[in-house]
């Protein structure tokens, strides 16, 4: 039996994808990420499935229970919010999959910048103006960052940039960028992303803080940072151009 690691998209039920929505259809067990992952997928799980909130769980928790399932011979799928190739702490559980000699496969997701950034009407990668776009988050109680891979060194490149985790410490992040993307760099917070009650707020790095703040949003968003948030002039790509030799 597989266990399948699923990306269950940024909150909109209809943003899995069709490989994702038969795989839950045909698992009798599904381990879901609690309030990330919407009731409508859930309820594609066949009739009796069981379902398991790991929300509360650790990580021996929830390996047991994806390892139990394999002993009794059942599929599962593992949903993880957005795309589980990006903080989904997938590659901890499949490696204790190895270790216990469970096969898993991975079926991607619509990730949360992805999302956001479709809210926001924008294209992350503007020619000319920004053709790289770094993931990145910062430290508090979780995870520590390596390294070199601290907002300042990263934001030197003017990049554009995506923070996932990290509205909660805005301020920290507004200090750290702002002597490489200067005061007047457009950015955008997204929060719940492709659901309901999505909220946007634009602005700039001086007063993106105070609009979070008043906001309320401590949770579930994204902070895009950079000037592909406000261009409008900038060249064509070659990529359509009567130029380009085809």
């Amino acid at each position: 039996m597989t266990v399948h690691f699923i990306g269950a998209g940024p909150g909109a039920a209809d943003l899995i994808t069709v490989r994702g929505q038969r795989l839950i259809a045909s698992s009798p067990v599904c381990l879901y990420a609690g309030a990330l992952v919407p009731v409508e997928l859930l309820e594609m799980c066949p009739a009796g499935a069981r379902l398991v909130d790991t929300a509360n769980l650790n990580l021996d928790e929830i390996t047991a229970e994806l390892v139990d399932a394999h002993a009794g011979g059942l599929d599962v799928s593992r949903l993880h919010s957005g795309d589980p190739s990006v903080y989904s702490a997938m590659a901890e559980q499949m490696r204790r999959l190895d270790a216990a000699g469970v096969p898993y496969d991975v079926t991607p997701g619509v990730p949360a910048f992805a999302a956001a950034a479709a809210a926001l009407k924008r294209e992350l990668t503007v020619p000319g103006l920004a053709q790289t776009v770094v993931l990145t988050r910062t430290a508090a109680r979780a995870t520590p960052m390596p390294p070199g891979e601290d907002l300042a060194a990263l934001g030197r490149a003017r990049s554009t940039m995506v923070l996932h985790l990290a509205v909660q410490r805005i301020d920290e992040v507004v200090a750290d960028l702002l002597p490489s993307y200067g005061p007047d760099c457009p950015v955008a917070v997204v929060a719940y992303a492709s659901r309901a009650d999505e909220v946007i707020l634009r602005g700039t790095l001086t007063d993106i803080a105070a609009q979070v703040h008043d906001a309320g949003i401590k949770r579930t968003a994204v902070i895009i940072v950079g000037q592909v948030l406000s261009a409008t002039e900038f060249i064509d790509s070659h990529l359509y151009s009567v130029n380009r030799t085809r």
